[in-house]
């Protein structure tokens, strides 16, 4: 037990649980969007039944150290832009391809369809359907997130105990952000925007083109922050008008 005596240890065991919440913030507003199209009975479940999926992709991965940085090996060379290609590269250019996809169908969803709604396929064809959607970005989300801490910590149980801390922590938020988003219209269109520049940019490094995460965090901050006043002000304004009684 004397390696929970080292300071470095639980340094890089904190260090990592906040990176993993913020990293999951994506995923979580993922499941929120596709829980939200399901019959209210089923959305918890399918909010529940996705993290826990993550987690276990997660702790799949950590366990199977060799064959995740084994995907950093170059397969071949794009012979048009002579890009290195590796089976990271792969999965990110499907996941992001498939995530840009997702967004811009929901888009158009709310702004074509009646009440919010398309007019027709506006609610997921069943929960198996979503859970499905859900691992398979799972499974790009998890890949970036593993091979993360991979990079921050040498213990394999640090990097467990992280990831099961951080599901934690988004499985307790999960509901509450799905509700908050779900109430206000423009903060899921805002959330589906975000989806669309997380999308662009796991095209962009599947390409070869690094693109820094904390611009797109501190981005899509700012735009909620914005977004925030914006909800505030509205319903400021919804207010009824109170008429003063007059004098006697």
């Amino acid at each position: 037990m004397e390696f929970l005596a080292d300071p470095q240890i639980w340094i890089s065991l904190l260090t990592l649980t906040a990176l993993e919440i913020v990293l999951g913030i994506d995923n979580v507003i993922f499941i929120s969007i596709l829980a939200g199209k399901l019959p209210a009975a089923q959305q918890d479940k399918a909010r529940k039944t996705g993290l826990m999926l993550a987690l276990i992709t997660r702790i799949a991965l950590l366990c199977s150290i060799n064959w995740v940085m084994g995907l950093t090996k170059v397969l071949f060379t794009m012979p048009v832009m002579d890009v290195p290609v590796t089976g990271k590269s792969l999965i990110l250019l499907i996941g992001g391809l498939f995530l840009i996809g997702k967004s811009v169908i929901e888009i158009h969803e709310k702004l074509e369809g009646a009440d919010g709604h398309a007019t027709s396929g506006g609610k997921v064809a069943s929960f198996n359907a979503a859970i499905v959607q859900i691992l398979l970005l799972d499974i790009v989300f998890s890949l970036d997130s593993v091979i993360t801490a991979v990079g921050m910590a040498n213990q394999l149980w640090v990097m467990i105990t992280a990831v099961t801390i951080a599901l934690g922590v988004m499985l307790a938020f999960a509901g509450a952000i799905s509700d908050f988003v779900n109430r206000h219209p423009t903060l899921k269109m805002l959330a589906l925007s975000f989806l669309i520049l997380i999308g662009v940019m796991l095209v962009g490094e599947s390409l070869g083109h690094h693109i820094p995460k904390g611009y797109i965090y501190f981005s899509m901050a700012f735009a909620f922050a914005v977004e925030m006043l914006n909800l505030r002000l509205r319903s400021k304004a919804a207010k009824p008008i109170e008429l003063h009684q007059p004098y006697r």
